[in-house]
Formats: C-alpha cells, sequence, structure tokens
C-alpha cells in the first residue's frame, strides 16, 4: 500500500483541494497521511465550505455538494484526526506528496514552512512524485535545492492558480471582504513565474469556465512534468487526483 503524505495548515485550507483527492485516493486503498504545524487536526476554511459571506457570489467561489461531503467523510477519518507534526515528518517514510492549496491568511504558516519547504525539496531531490494545486504550488516554488539554493521547481514546467482567477475573485468581493481572495499582495502565478528558468515553463491552459468532476474529467487541467504534477483550481480536483494516481503507478 503506497503512503502519501498531505501537510496542512491548523485552518484555511480548500476543501475541495484537499478532500476530493483524499476521497478518491482512500476508495482506491491508497494510505493518506495528514501532517500539521502542531499535529492537532486541521479545519478547512469555512467561508468556502459553507459559503459564509461571499453575497451573490456563492455559487460560483464556495465548494460543491460533493466536496462538502468529501470533507466530512475526511475530517472524521483517523488520519486526519491523528496528523504528525511537520517536524515528526521523515519524508522517506512515504511514496508521495500532495500539496493541497486555499486563499485564507491562515494558509501562510503552510506557505512559509521552512520544514514543509525541506521536505518538498526531498521529493524533488529523490524525484518523488509530487502533486500541488492552486496555493499549493507556491510552496513548492518557495522550496531551494540545499545543494543548489536554487528553487526546486527551477527548470520544470507548472501551472498554479491563474491572476486573472485569483484578481477575478478579489474584485468580486473586495467591498465586502477586502483583500480575503490576495494571500500575499502577489498574485500566484506572478510568484510562481518568477522562480522558473524561463516565464513560457507556467503553462496557463485552457479557459477554466467549468469545474471538473467524476464524468466531466475533460474540464481539468494538470501539467506533468517527470515526477512533478500540478493543477490550477479547484475545479480540476477530480483530473487532478486521477492524473495523481497514475503517476503513483507509473
Amino acid at each position: 500500500m503506497k503512503k502519501v503524505l498531505v501537510p496542512l495548515p491548523e485552518y484555511g485550507f480548500d476543501p475541495t483541494e484537499a478532500a476530493i483527492p483524499w476521497w478518491l485516493l482512500t476508495a482506491k486503498g491508497y494510505d493518506v497521511q495528514f501532517a500539521t504545524p502542531r499535529g492537532y487536526s486541521s479545519m478547512a476554511d469555512m467561508r468556502i465550505l459553507k459559503g459564509t459571506g461571499l453575497g451573490i457570489w456563492k455559487w460560483l467561489l464556495a465548494a460543491r455538494k460533493d466536496a462538502v461531503v468529501a470533507y466530512h467523510q475526511m475530517s472524521n477519518s483517523d488520519a486526519f484526526c491523528n496528523p504528525l507534526k511537520y517536524s515528526a515528518i521523515q519524508p522517506g517514510d512515504f511514496d508521495a506528496l500532495l500539496l493541497p492549496g486555499g486563499h485564507d491568511k491562515a494558509m501562510r504558516v503552510y506557505l512559509e514552512s521552512p520544514q514543509l519547504q525541506a521536505v518538498v525539496a526531498d521529493f524533488f531531490a529523490r524525484q518523488q512524485p509530487v502533486g500541488a494545486i492552486c496555493h499549493g504550488v507556491v510552496l513548492a516554488a518557495r522550496s531551494k535545492d540545499p545543494r543548489t539554493n536554487a528553487p526546486v521547481l527551477h527548470g520544470y514546467n507548472t501551472t498554479a492558480l491563474l491572476q486573472s482567477q485569483e484578481l477575478t475573485a478579489y474584485r468580486l468581493t473586495r467591498w465586502w471582504l477586502k483583500d480575503y481572495y490576495l494571500t500575499y499582495p502577489i498574485t500566484v502565478q506572478a510568484e510562481v513565474t518568477a522562480c522558473l528558468a524561463d516565464a513560457r515553463q507556467f503553462i496557463p491552459g485552457p479557459l477554466p469556465l467549468h469545474r471538473d468532476d467524476a464524468s466531466h474529467l475533460h474540464r481539468g487541467f494538470t501539467v506533468l512534468d517527470r515526477h512533478y504534477l500540478s493543477a490550477r483550481w479547484p475545479g480540476d480536483a477530480y483530473h487532478f487526483a486521477m492524473a495523481f494516481m497514475q503517476l503513483l503507478e507509473a
């Protein structure tokens, strides 16, 4: 049974980007383990999970019912309720690493963790499967090869949350949510692109108009480069999870 590590912050991750991959991976028999900063169970961004405060854009921005159901199943699992501490992670104990994203400012603890960045760098050094979606790609982009001090994504093709997506969500909600949809002043696409050897290695994919699901995988988009798989937003979650499983079996 292959073991997949999913690090999370204590609060604020996107429920779709964690729960849909967890649901599909565990259904296929993979052993999914979690890690949090202090070893306490995590909690998803309640605004996205429940649609609280999203106003007339709830239908567009909140998690869908399938993701909510998957999240509640995941949050009641033994692995989710008993995560590792970041400091206790032994990368060699795992076959793959999966990095979800999220917008809430509480994600910064996860995105800025030197311990997680070292874990990501270890997986890249050993060329073990790494999957990153949305802001999870920022964590990968900030991780550096200790031998060269270069970003581990330098020389890789990748995608991530598009600047157009991030700024659209911000502009639709800024009058009451302020900068909620801007985790940092710099957009995800801008930060990720800056760490690449060539800006053309950031691949935006087709216009993300519709979310994917088990019956419409073609709506999702991912970029695979060697052992590294990336995706853009919750609308890619099913495609991302299925491609990640194919990478694990390759």
